[in-house]
């Protein structure tokens, strides 16, 4: 096992980047609810040295900078079979768009509420990389987010499309 870390500069504050082998395996915003000890992390390196996190702090600066809308580094997420299927398909939920805690547990159907979903998107490894900001309450309303409120706030205003934000303006 090759397990390692960076944290690196972002828009949001710094983000530790963990990776192990060829696969990222978190990024995680400093006082990250379900952040797991650093102690599981590996040493800390600096990210222009490994190619793996190099790259993946390059997508994530691109993406932050509102000129990358996916990512296509390679990623591992460990949880358990709920979890993983739902981290899953936060991967589909498309750029710009979400959908509500209610309407993917509807939508997985498996008898999950949207609570228990809730707590799987809350312990998403890979945030941004996983677009679990794109999980809202219903009607739309902003509710929890392991990197706060206002983190997500910024990276659903990024995704915004032009013309919606447009006519919110008038």
């Amino acid at each position: 096992m090759n397990t390692r870390h960076a944290v690196i500069d972002s828009p949001l504050g710094d983000l530790t980047l963990v990776a192990d082998n060829d696969a990222l395996i978190g990024v995680y915003f400093r006082h990250h609810w379900y952040r797991p000890s650093v102690d599981t992390f590996g040493p800390r390196v600096d990210a222009r040295d490994d190619a793996l996190l190099s790259a993946a702090q390059s997508q994530l600066d691109a993406y932050l900078a509102g000129d990358r809308a996916d990512f296509d580094i390679p990623t591992r997420t460990h949880g358990d079979q709920s979890q993983r299927r739902i981290w899953a398909r936060l991967t589909s939920i498309p750029y710009g768009q979400t959908i509500t805690y209610g309407d993917l547990a509807e939508e997985l159907a498996d008898g999950m509420t949207a609570q228990q979903v809730g707590a799987a998107v809350g312990r998403n490894p890979l945030s941004i990389v996983i677009p679990c900001h794109r999980v809202v309450g219903k009607d739309g309303k902003l509710t929890g987010y392991a990197g706060g409120l206002k983190r997500k706030k910024f990276l659903l205003d990024l995704e915004e499309p032009a013309e919606v934000r447009a006519a919110r303006l008038f």
